[in-house]
C-alpha cells in the first residue's frame, strides 16, 4: 500500500474517479474534509457508494476516516460504513489504548447487528502529543490495530514546530515508527498539503520509506504518483531480496540459521526485511 487517496466524503462527484485511479488505497473522509452541516449528507453518501459493485471488484484497500471519538457522529458514522468492502476504518485524534478499546466496543456491536463475518481493522491515527507520547500503548490496545497513521500538520502546526526542518520531521517519524515496531503494526506516512512542492512530498516520503513505513497519505491524486514511485521497491532491491529468502530455504534445509549472500552474513532480521520487501511487492501489484 504505497499510496493512500484522501477521498472528500462530501464530494461523491470524485468517488468513483478514486476508485478509477492509481492509489492503492482509498481514504472516505468523514472528517476533516466535511463542514458540521453536511456529516450525514457524507456519510450517507459514502454507505451507499460502498455498497456499489464497482467498490466491491476494485483492488484497492478500502478505508473511511470516522469522526473522532468524542463526537456525536461517531457511532452514527460506524454504523453507516462498517461493511465487508472495508479493510480499515482510520479513527483520528487517538490519544490512549481506552480510545481504542472503546471504538472496538462499538465496532463489535455494530458487526454483530450486520452481520459481517471479517473483523474491520481499525488505523489509528497519531496527530497530538499524547497520542504519540502513547503510540506504542495505542498501537497493542487491540488486535484489530493494524496500523499507526501519522498526522503531522495537527502534531506541528499548533504548536510552531517547523515542518520544514527535517530533523523534526525525522524525529517524530522515528518515534512513532518505533512504536509500530513495538506492537508489530505498520506505520502510514502523513499527507503533504503542499500540492505544488512535489519535491518536498518525494524528500518526506523519501525520509518514511528509509524508516520502515509502508506508503504515505496523499491529498490530491497528482500525489500518488509520487507516492507509488518511492515506495515501490526498486529492481536491486527486489534481486537482491530474493537471493536472501532463496539462500535462507537453502540454508534451512542444511540447518543452518545464518548463510552468506553478496559478501554478507545473513541472519534472521536481514531475511524479515526481505520477505518484507516481496511481501509489499505483491500487494501493490495486486491493487494496481
Amino acid at each position: 500500500m504505497r499510496s493512500k487517496l484522501f477521498v472528500p466524503g462530501a464530494r461523491p462527484e470524485l468517488f468513483a474517479k478514486a476508485l478509477a485511479g492509481d492509489a492503492d488505497a482509498l481514504s472516505f473522509d468523514l472528517e476533516d474534509s466535511v463542514p458540521e452541516t453536511r456529516k450525514a449528507e457524507a456519510r450517507a453518501s459514502v454507505a451507499e457508494f460502498l455498497r456499489s459493485p464497482a467498490v466491491r471488484a476494485a483492488a484497492k484497500v478500502i478505508v473511511v476516516r470516522l469522526n473522532a471519538l468524542d463526537t456525536p457522529h461517531f457511532e452514527a458514522d460506524v454504523q453507516a460504513v462498517a461493511q465487508s468492502a472495508v479493510a480499515l476504518l482510520n479513527l483520528p485524534k487517538v490519544e490512549s489504548a481506552e480510545d481504542i478499546r472503546a471504538a472496538v466496543a462499538v465496532l463489535e456491536r455494530v458487526e454483530a447487528g450486520s452481520g459481517i463475518d471479517r473483523p474491520i481493522r481499525l488505523l489509528a491515527t497519531i496527530e497530538t502529543p499524547r497520542g504519540l507520547r502513547r503510540a506504542a500503548d495505542i498501537a497493542g490496545a487491540h488486535p484489530r490495530v493494524a496500523g499507526l497513521q501519522l498526522g503531522l500538520a495537527d502534531l506541528f502546526q499548533p504548536f510552531g514546530i517547523d515542518r520544514g526542518d527535517a530533523a523534526n520531521v525525522h524525529a517524530t517519524l522515528f518515534a512513532m515508527r518505533m512504536a509500530a515496531a513495538e506492537a508489530g503494526v505498520f506505520a502510514w506516512d502523513a499527507a503533504f498539503a503542499d500540492l505544488e512542492d512535489a519535491e518536498g512530498f518525494r524528500a518526506e516520503a523519501s525520509m518514511a520509506r528509509r524508516l520502515g513505513y509502508l506508503g504515505k497519505s496523499c491529498v490530491h491524486p497528482k500525489q500518488v504518483a509520487l507516492a507509488n514511485e518511492v515506495f515501490q521497491p526498486d529492481a536491486q532491491e527486489i534481486a537482491a531480496a530474493r537471493r536472501i529468502v532463496a539462500a535462507a530455504r537453502e540454508a534451512g534445509a542444511q540447518g543452518r540459521g545464518a548463510f552468506v549472500v553478496d559478501g554478507r552474513m545473513i541472519d534472521l532480521p536481514f531475511l524479515k526485511r526481505a520477505e518484507a520487501i516481496l511481501a509489499s511487492l505483491d500487494s501493490s501489484t495486486s491493487a494496481s
